[in-house]
């Protein structure tokens, strides 16, 4: 069962932008609740809940309670806006959904098995990830916890596409729901060969050589050298 997610938040009854800096130095985010058939309404939510709540995968993929001084809504989170150079939230969007109609969210892509790989355990290649999360379409409850896709049986030049993903009844891959001809079906993950760099040595440059008569010279210069500098 997908883990459940509660944030208390705040309506804000005034915005702009002294208002949301003084929000910001009081430990809070300002965010925005829209859609759903209903208006948008700016809300402040604890900066250290968001934050830490945001530390987790599944919160940005799960369906988010949003309790507004006791009126709880369900909602998705949409966009999050960060400083530049701290790691401070700005500012978030979550968007209501409506138990009755599907939502479309973004998943990230767990591949299992890698260890597993035959392509790379017997065959000697290596693991290309070329899709690292898809768009999935369901109702609101139907939302799986993670997208896995198992990759132990992967042989060398060989690829997995979306259409191999496996998925919970009720649950559709956005890309591959009006894709009547297969051209959406991306590879989403693939075992080539390994790379090995070769060495031609006809490219490679000459070593200098030392002149015979450049060595004596110089031994002879040497030895000159330490007969000079010990004592009579």
């Amino acid at each position: 069962m997908p883990e459940q997610f509660e944030l208390a938040a705040r309506v804000r009854a005034r915005s702009g932008t002294s208002l949301v800096r003084r929000l910001r130095r009081e430990g809070d985010v300002p965010a925005v609740l829209y859609g759903g058939g209903k208006p948008n309404i700016s809300i402040a939510i604890n900066h250290d809940v968001l934050f830490h709540s945001l530390e987790k995968e599944s919160f940005h993929s799960a369906v988010i309670v949003i309790n507004t001084d006791g009126n709880r809504e369900q909602a998705i989170l949409k966009d999050i806006q960060r400083h530049p150079h701290k790691t401070n939230i700005l500012h978030a969007d979550f968007q209501r959904v409506d138990r009755n109609k599907p939502i479309l969210i973004s998943m990230p892509i767990h591949f299992e098995g890698e260890d597993e790989c035959v392509g790379v355990k017997i065959d000697g290649g290596m693991i290309n990830h070329l899709i690292t999360s898809v768009e999935v379409t369901c109702l609101p409850e139907k939302l799986p916890e993670r997208i896995e896709v198992d990759v132990s049986g992967l042989q060398k030049n060989e690829s997995l596409h979306l259409s191999d993903i496996p998925l919970p009844e009720g649950v559709e891959l956005t890309a591959l729901m009006y894709d009547e001809s297969g051209d959406h079906d991306l590879a989403i993950a693939s075992v080539s060969a390994r790379r090995v760099e070769t060495v031609d040595l006809e490219d490679q440059a000459p070593t200098e050589s030392v002149d015979e008569g450049d060595q004596e010279d110089g031994s002879d210069s040497d030895t000159d050298s330490e007969s000079r500098d010990e004592p009579e």
